[in-house]
């Protein structure tokens, strides 16, 4: 009796466990399975062009136990091996994105698409890796930390973490060196926007810029005028102005180029590299290549709704449809997207993120009588490599191998994961994507895999399809099939001192040099 007894709770445990687990799956996507996706422990790609940032070539690659192995022009392997035949494909390192925010808390709401939805999401579109934005709780970096490590145990994916520092005192000081030292963190993010909420002031910015140069961690910077938007919002809502437009009119490009000149500004009074996110305006961007031009070390990270896509949409007559495109920094308009890709183009801006901060149309609905209200954030995590291929590529303003670096190379390079991560090389993590440059997609919420109810790019259609993503050795995402189980992503450490900050100190030196004091004057005999 009591065999039997034990063997029916244990009968019990195992349905409840699969029915938990079959109902995340569900939650998160019809199409994710998650009896599938284990490890080939030998996988070769064959017959494919292997893009890499500075070559590319027709070659095999071959793979064992998610790391690669080889890439040679043929290599002949047992039946025991996978074969994917990839010819007249090419073959590249899967997406990084660096700027996500899943499972975020902001604005009295929470982002709809968690670390297993939006993971789930960015592998169906060929991202195998992403940054996301650990935020403080109550200023404290280490239970901000810890909440987003119990987030991310449902990841099915590798991820990294940033910091977002909102206040500054001593212990603040020594967190941040946790981070670095202990926690994987190599970049901290100051919020120069949201007043009341996460903005922070100039005193502030200078402490963080100097504490980040000491730990070799990079400054990132949200670049708003905090006030002046505070001031614009007040000053549309006395006009009457209380739709999505009201968004776009209350924090103009003006802002965020200023806000942008004065994080460049300080953060070459300290002496220490800055990080752009969101470049969304010419305004911003022209700040970015001045400073690169004086050969400050500055990085310019445009986002993908900022380079397809037009503020006109917030004036759309429909408040749901308007809503969804409400971010910041907005969306501006037509001409500023034009400028951003050739700015990618000619390398003024270096990767391209997403901003993945997935609000559905009920949550927007929060701001429906109050733009102010409405939460800020659009999709991205999915549609990235798609949308860069088609825009970038196909029309002809960059090449397969730029398309590597914006989209995973340079990410890899300025947070110090590569090689291991964003190439194609013997040693390096088996994050591969192969992309049909003759098939076609189209993006619609309806077949997408964001628990999102709505697309900003939604009817969008393109040439570049991604057929197959490949993360640590798995094929996850096949014949528009997804294979991913929740608790089997990683958590990738970042290491301090990037290439950003080579020469660095040098650079100190001589400005120490040129200073010429103090001078040596004779004391008064009187």
């Amino acid at each position: 009796m009591r065999f039997t007894s034990q063997l029916l709770r244990l009968l019990s445990l195992t349905l409840t466990f699969f029915i938990a687990l079959s109902s995340s799956i569900s939650q998160s996507n019809q199409f994710c399975d998650a009896g599938a996706g284990a490890p080939s422990s030998k996988l070769l790609i064959k017959g494919g062009t292997v893009v890499n940032a500075h070559h590319q070539q027709v070659a095999d690659v071959y793979i064992e136990d998610g790391i690669i192995v080889a890439i040679k022009p043929t290599v002949t392997v047992g039946d025991e091996v996978t074969v994917i035949d990839a010819t007249g494909k090419f073959v590249m390192p899967g997406g990084i994105d660096p700027h996500t925010h899943l499972e975020f808390e902001f604005m009295d709401t929470v982002t709809v698409d968690d670390f297993f939805s939006g993971q789930a999401a960015a592998l169906a579109g060929g991202t195998t890796m992403h940054i996301d934005f650990v935020i403080p709780h109550k200023g404290s970096l280490t239970a901000g930390f810890e909440a987003y490590e119990k987030k991310a145990k449902k990841a099915c994916m590798d991820y990294g973490f940033h910091m977002a520092v909102t206040k500054w005192d001593e212990t603040v000081s020594r967190e941040m060196e946790l981070m670095v030292k202990e926690k994987g963190i190599n970049s901290f993010k100051f919020f120069l926007a949201y007043k009341g909420a996460l903005m922070i002031s100039d005193e502030l910015l200078l402490e963080g810029f100097k504490k980040c140069k000491s730990l070799g961690a990079l400054a990132m910077v949200h670049a708003e005028n905090g006030d002046a938007v505070y001031e614009g919002q007040k000053k549309m809502i006395e006009l009457g102005i209380t739709g999505p437009e009201g968004h776009a009119l209350s924090r103009p490009a003006v802002l965020e180029g200023e806000a942008t000149a004065r994080a460049i500004r300080l953060a070459d009074f300290v002496n220490t590299p800055l990080y752009v996110v969101h470049v969304m305006s010419i305004d911003a961007m022209e700040e970015i290549a001045r400073a690169r031009k004086s050969g400050q070390r500055v990085i310019g990270e445009p986002v993908a709704s900022g380079l397809v896509l037009d503020e006109s949409w917030l004036w759309h007559p429909d408040f749901e449809t308007a809503a969804k495109y409400v971010m910041s920094p907005p969306i501006r308009k037509r001409g500023h997207d034009k400028a951003l890709q050739a700015a990618l183009s000619t390398g003024i801006l270096q990767l391209v993120g997403t901003d993945h901060c997935a609000f559905n149309s009920t949550q927007k609905a929060l701001g429906i009588d109050d733009f102010r209200k409405i939460p800020n954030g659009v999709n991205g995590i999915e549609e990235r490599m798609h949308v860069v291929w088609d825009t970038m590529v196909e029309s002809g303003q960059i090449s397969a191998m730029d398309y590597v670096r914006l989209t995973s190379t340079e990410c890899a390079r300025i947070f110090n994961i590569y090689p291991r991560k964003g190439a194609i090389l013997p040693g390096s993590d088996a994050d591969i994507i192969i992309l049909n440059p003759n098939s076609s997609f189209e993006i619609t919420a309806k077949s997408h895999h964001s628990r999102l109810d709505t697309n900003v790019f939604e009817g969008s259609r393109g040439k570049g399809k991604i057929e197959v993503t490949i993360a640590g050795g798995r094929v996850v995402w096949e014949n528009n099939e997804l294979k991913v189980a929740p608790g089997t992503g990683r958590y990738i450490k970042m290491s301090p001192f990037s290439y950003l900050f080579d020469g660095i100190d040098r650079r100190d030196d001589a400005y120490l040099k040129s200073l010429q004091a103090p001078v040596k004057r004779a004391k008064s005999s009187s």
